[in-house]
């Protein structure tokens, strides 16, 4: 019997956040919104996502702050 089934972390940009100042890389650039869930899947098909939590990231070096 064959099985696929799947385990990990997914995450949706939701649009623009605002324009900041990144503590990390210091440049000042618009950060993109992002919500990250994690998800079991069972043939490609999503079956659970729990641990959702909302950020926004820099554009350049990646660094995120929490909402």
């Amino acid at each position: 019997m064959f099985f696929l089934f799947g385990y990990g972390p997914k995450q949706q940009q939701l649009g623009a956040g605002q324009t900041r100042t990144c503590p990390r890389c210091h440049n000042t650039t618009q950060w993109t919104r992002m919500r990250e869930f994690k998800q079991f899947t069972v043939f490609f098909i999503p079956i659970a996502r729990w641990g959702r939590r909302e950020f926004e990231a820099c554009g350049i070096c990646g660094a995120a702050i929490a909402l």
